[in-house]
C-alpha cells in the first residue's frame, strides 16, 4: 500500500470529521438562497445549517472527483512506453 494513498485517506477522514463537527454544532434552521439555480430565488430552501453544509461539501467532492477522473476518453494515458 502506498504512502500517498494512506495520507489521502487520513486527510479525507479529517475533512469528514470537520464536516460532522460543524453539522453537530449548527442545528439551527436557516434559509439557503442560491438565485442562479432559479427555484431558490422565490422560495429558499429552509433546513438546518449542518445539512446545507453537508450538501455543499458533497457537491464539491463529487465535482472534484469528476474533474480529477477526466472522463477517461481521448486522453493520453499515463505511463507505458515512450515514443522516440
Amino acid at each position: 500500500m502506498s504512502f500517498s494513498a494512506v495520507f489521502k485517506s487520513i486527510v479525507f477522514l479529517g475533512l469528514l470529521f470537520v464536516m460532522l463537527y460543524v453539522g453537530m454544532n449548527n442545528t439551527h434552521t436557516i434559509d439557503f438562497h442560491f438565485p442562479i439555480a432559479g427555484t431558490t430565488a422565490t422560495k429558499p430552501i429552509r433546513t438546518t445549517a449542518g445539512l446545507i453544509y453537508f450538501g455543499v461539501f458533497a457537491v464539491g467532492v463529487l465535482a472534484g472527483t469528476l474533474l480529477h477522473s477526466g472522463g477517461g476518453k481521448g486522453g493520453k494515458k499515463s505511463g507505458g512506453s515512450k515514443e522516440k
